[in-house]
């Protein structure tokens, strides 16, 4: 049986964990390096990609730096949290906002230090990311437009990092990347939806909120046919092998969540669609494995 102590300690660490979103922090790991593996150093062995310690630096100076912006983020939207996700909210609340600062910058100062061991270049990227990410969450979440587009390219930024060490600037790669630009500036609107309270209460002007909720699915609608023109030449002009499977899978779960936008009402039915939004990233990441399924076998 745990004591009373190593209980406290115990939810105290999943309260930082839920705060830094862990889970979120861990794709982004797993992204980074299957797209090193697969897409940005396909003509490295695997053993070179993995063992490579500059890009296990750029990849932790990116982990430590997302969580921080989770931190940061967390921080000033407790407030709206509390409105919108109560029970989350009341979790990350087990540990003081003196701590998340602390640790906030402890986080910051990591990445740095990470990033020089790559070259000073790393360490000018990192700190303007840094500096991006809480400028978006101090000042540019609370507008509309600018606040979606500025969290959909902060989300896609850490694999800049491995684009420019790589310096691979094949065409398939942009393609990837509007793809997965378009996906997520889905999802930021979507959660402006579901958050419709919250960001009411505390006079943030997001989509919703300015335009209307008919405007913001008639976006929504736009975007998710936007996504058609890379899936369609992904597919058609690239060679990415069964990687094809993913953009039918994802074109299907497209249509469906269009289907449903319309007929959405609630926070339950916009949270439904914003978890759709997350499969089809979530298995987009373990996806890039079907690219060139022989690839860990030739390298091994």
């Amino acid at each position: 049986m745990l004591s009373r102590k190593q209980k406290h300690i115990l939810l105290k660490f999943f309260s930082m964990f839920s705060v830094v979103r862990g889970y979120n922090v861990l794709i982004v790991v797993i992204a980074q390096y299957l797209t090193s593996i697969y897409i940005l150093a396909h003509d490295k062995s695997l053993g070179q990609v993995v063992f490579d310690l500059n890009l296990l630096m750029l990849v932790l100076a990116s982990a430590v730096t997302i969580a921080g912006g989770y931190i940061i983020n967390n921080f000033y939207d407790s407030e709206k949290d509390l409105i919108n996700r109560p029970q989350k909210s009341m979790l990350d609340r087990l540990v003081s906002q003196n701590t998340k600062l602390s640790f906030y910058f402890v986080l910051n100062f990591l990445a740095v230090i990470m990033a020089s061991f790559v070259s000073f270049n790393a360490v000018l990227f990192f700190s303007a990311y840094i500096f991006a990410i809480w400028l978006y969450s101090h000042k540019l979440k609370k507008l509309p437009i600018i606040g979606n587009l500025t969290s959909a390219i902060l989300t896609i930024t850490p694999f800049f990092a491995i684009f420019m060490y790589y310096k691979n600037y094949e065409p398939v790669i942009f393609v990837h990347a509007s793809f997965l630009f378009i996906i997520i500036s889905m999802r930021e609107l979507t959660k402006d939806l579901e958050n419709l309270k919250g960001d009411l209460a505390l006079n943030y002007k997001t989509i919703p909120i300015v335009y209307g909720e008919k405007a913001s699915k008639i976006m929504l609608t736009i975007l998710g046919v936007f996504t058609l023109i890379p899936a369609y030449f992904l597919v058609n002009s690239f060679q990415i092998g069964k990687m094809n499977y993913f953009f039918y899978f994802s074109v299907s779960l497209i249509i469906l969540f269009l289907i449903f936008l319309w007929k959405s009402k609630t926070k339950t039915h916009y949270l439904l669609l914003h978890n759709i939004l997350k499969i089809i990233i979530v298995v987009g990441v373990f996806s890039i494995l079907l690219i060139d399924v022989n690839v860990l076998i030739k390298h091994l």
